[in-house]
């Protein structure tokens, strides 16, 4: 078997620390020739020594690891368990393997020693709530919802659910940073913050990410997985999940020629402009870049078939710029007037067709935009509680992500009728339609932050549709220009503020 091409798992390093040896955070390789020839402690009618499905079935080696000796690989991996049968049981009946213990390899666990784990802090918001957060395991008392920002920072509870057998360390929980080929830094997008490797997912990653950036973004990556805000999916990228989307049908009429013209999605395989008319109507072409991985799916978007523009009554009819308030984009004025409601018919609908303005909802009599609850896309849509971090209250879920953002709008709807959740103020139209705020009693210090002038605050004190999706400590008082523009647009607000 080829040395190389096989990552020891949590059998191979429980084996290390039982034999006493030093280990290392990256499991070592085991050599079970070491052991000599084993003694025989069953029959080979007692034992299930399942199927040859293993890549390495039939090569003279037995590699499932719940045997050992002489006749075992000198490397084994979970994955094989009852996947050598031919090479386990010949070598087996030889008597230069015998099952590890004596035990019935139905009940073999092969676990990894709660010494060998780094259980880490109780750091985490949720830590001692009598649930395991930590996302590297799973089992009964895991929470039902876990995040990488909780990444080694519920050490009581998870160690105590590891003592109590309720929950396990997932197969990825033991991967280490020395086990990852994190690459170079080629990437286009290498070092600037945010990790742009496909393999990896959490807060710490790129929005967006291609398979073009595989092992190519290595600081940013080893960054963030040492900080635990992302999580190593691996190398197999057929493994990954991906969301159950609905691509509707091919009614656009940019249909088929060839590029996503669906909003929803996002990428080198998008329209250069799209629009909400096309949301669920580009099915084949938004489908076919998504299979090849050219655009992501990021949801979201106003379901607006018809607008009614209204008429050119308004005084500024006709100058090039959007004028009616229910609008927003670079292509809408910088005042806007309720006076000027569905009263530059022309401008808005130029500026809609370039997508250089996007329709906020709102009837013509409305002189605010409608809340746009969003769809409900989210991965915990419809589960009775309120995912939607724009929202605050008792019927919001215990951890609401950027994630989710426009993706829970059945839930929080209903919720918020029932008054148990209500709309943070940030996030109300009426607070972005009260601008310009003034901002002298703010300080917001300096501009030494790495991601200053960047267009999104990233001062951790603010919250909005206008902050940063991930935002460090490090950066409090450190992104003025960014944050006091973003303060005055009303796209942002202290959070001391927000209540």
């Amino acid at each position: 078997m080829n040395a190389f091409q096989k990552l020891v798992g949590g059998a191979a390093l429980a084996l290390v620390l039982a034999a006493g040896l030093a280990a290392p955070a990256m499991a070592q390789k085991l050599d079970n020739k070491k052991n000599g020839p084993a003694v025989t402690t069953s029959s080979s009618a007692d034992i299930d020594f399942g199927d040859d499905s293993s890549q390495w079935s039939n090569d003279g080696e037995c590699d499932d690891p719940r045997f050992e000796g002489a006749g075992s690989a000198s490397e084994l991996v979970d994955d094989d368990i009852r996947k050598d049968a031919t090479d386990c049981r010949t070598a087996f009946e030889a008597g230069t393997v015998t099952l590890k213990g004596g035990t019935d390899p139905a009940d073999v666990a092969i676990a990894t020693p709660i010494d060998a784990i780094d259980f880490g802090d109780d750091s985490s918001e949720w830590a001692k709530d009598g649930e395991c957060d930590d996302p590297r395991f799973e089992g009964t008392g895991s929470a039902d919802e876990t995040v990488d920002a909780d990444l080694r920072k519920d050490a009581t509870d998870c160690k105590a659910a590891y003592q109590a057998g309720t929950v396990t360390l997932k197969d990825a929980g033991t991967t280490t940073t020395a086990a990852i080929d994190f690459g170079d830094n080629s990437s286009e997008w290498a070092n600037d913050g945010e990790c742009d490797d496909p393999r990896f997912t959490g807060t710490g990653s790129a929005a967006e990410t291609l398979d073009a950036d595989i092992r190519k973004d290595a600081a940013d990556c080893k960054t963030a997985y040492d900080a635990g805000t992302v999580t190593f999916v691996g190398d197999d990228m057929t493994a990954m999940t991906t969301p159950d989307i609905d691509f509707g049908d091919n009614s656009s009429e940019w249909a088929n020629d060839g590029e996503c013209d669906d909003p929803r999605f996002t990428g080198t395989g998008s329209a250069a402009e799209t629009l909400d008319v096309d949301i669920l109507k580009d099915a084949a072409d938004c489908q076919a870049a998504y299979d090849a991985g050219t655009v992501t799916f990021v949801g979201g978007g106003t379901d607006v078939a018809v607008i009614d523009y209204g008429d050119d009554t308004s005084q500024w009819a006709k100058d090039g710029e959007c004028d009616d308030p229910r609008f927003s984009g670079t292509g809408v004025a910088n005042e806007l007037l309720d006076a000027d409601i569905a009263h530059d018919a022309t401008d808005c609908r130029a500026a809609v067709e370039a997508g250089t303005a996007t329709f906020n909802g709102g009837a013509s009599t409305t002189p605010v935009a409608a809340f746009d609850y969003g769809s409900d896309w989210s991965k915990w849509a419809n589960d009775g509680e309120c995912d939607d971090l724009r929202f605050m209250g008792e019927g919001t879920d215990k951890k609401l992500l950027t994630d989710d953002l426009y993706g829970d709008a059945t839930d929080c709807q209903t919720l918020e009728a029932e008054g148990r959740v209500t709309i943070r103020k940030v996030y109300s139209p009426a607070y972005l339609a009260g601008a310009p705020y003034d901002s002298s009693h703010v300080d917001f210090g300096d501009n030494t932050s790495d991601y200053a002038n960047d267009e999104r605050c990233d001062d951790p004190r603010f919250e909005g549709p206008g902050a940063a999706s991930v935002l460090l400590e490090s950066d409090e008082m450190h992104d003025e220009a960014d944050c006091k523009a973003a303060y005055e647009a009303g796209q942002i607000i202290l959070i001391s503020e927000a209540e």
